[in-house]
């Protein structure tokens, strides 16, 4: 069952065509890697998709529910979270009501029930032992896995994210593989993602843009094997 399609799904900024025609199916459970070179279309595919661009044509659906015009908070009621490839985090506030925030944005629920969400999303990125601590004093590294947290707290049917392991270190990046790998059969995941080995251990399957159109799509060793892709990359090796 696809939890995500969408169809002739088009953007247009000002002349510029950012995507064309994109056909598109995530089925449920899975872990989808986004991938191709600086501007083939990714982060405006997802924003399309989680109501922060409205389509210049084509239709998205979720769960067969044809979800095109309806706003990004009425996405996230459904059952959407997003993260963001420049991070979006609340530099004032805590930790724990960053993510506490951005559970109330996504469900009704009782005082417990937050307070344990809030608990076992920071627990799983690691970010347990900072609670209290002032979200803007964090690192950028610790930024990008609060707004991880954010997202995990809302139990997502569908988790998007845009560059999470940008500013991550080593540890920390091995440390995301763990995560994500825990996460599979939990929740469908989007993941636009630059670092090849990161998308190699993860992703069930890959779907590669350039100049906002499908090139292919394929489980990883199709997708490193494929020359359109190599090509794509400016010739470069994709190994993981």
């Amino acid at each position: 069952m696809n939890l995500l399609s969408t169809r002739k799904l088009s953007m247009n900024f000002g002349g510029v065509q950012a995507l064309l025609d994109v056909d598109f199916d995530l089925p449920q459970g899975q872990i989808r890697a986004l991938i191709g070179p600086n501007g083939a279309g990714k982060s405006t595919f997802v924003g399309a998709v989680c109501g922060r661009f409205r389509p210049s044509a084509g239709r998205v659906y979720f769960e067969d529910q044809d979800i095109s015009q309806l706003p990004a908070h009425r996405r996230i009621g459904l059952g959407m979270a997003y993260s963001f490839q420049i991070t979006s985090i609340f530099g004032s506030l805590t930790v724990y009501e960053n993510v506490a925030l951005a559970v109330r944005r996504a469900v009704q629920a009782q005082a417990e029930e937050i307070v344990e969400r809030v608990h076992m999303a920071l627990d799983r990125v690691g970010l347990l032992d900072r609670v209290e601590q002032k979200a803007g004093d964090l690192s950028y590294g610790h930024q990008r896995l609060l707004e991880i947290a954010m997202g995990l707290g809302q139990e997502p049917r569908l988790f998007i994210m845009d560059e999470p392991t940008q500013g991550l270190a080593a540890s920390e990046i091995t440390a995301f593989i763990e995560l994500l790998r825990g996460l599979a059969g939990e929740s469908t995941i989007l993941l636009i993602e630059h670092n090849m080995h990161v998308v190699m251990e993860c992703a069930d399957t890959l779907t590669v843009l350039n100049f906002g159109q499908i090139l292919a799509e394929g489980v990883p060793s199709e997708i490193r094997a494929d020359s359109r892709v190599q090509h794509a990359y400016f010739g470069s090796s994709i190994d993981a």
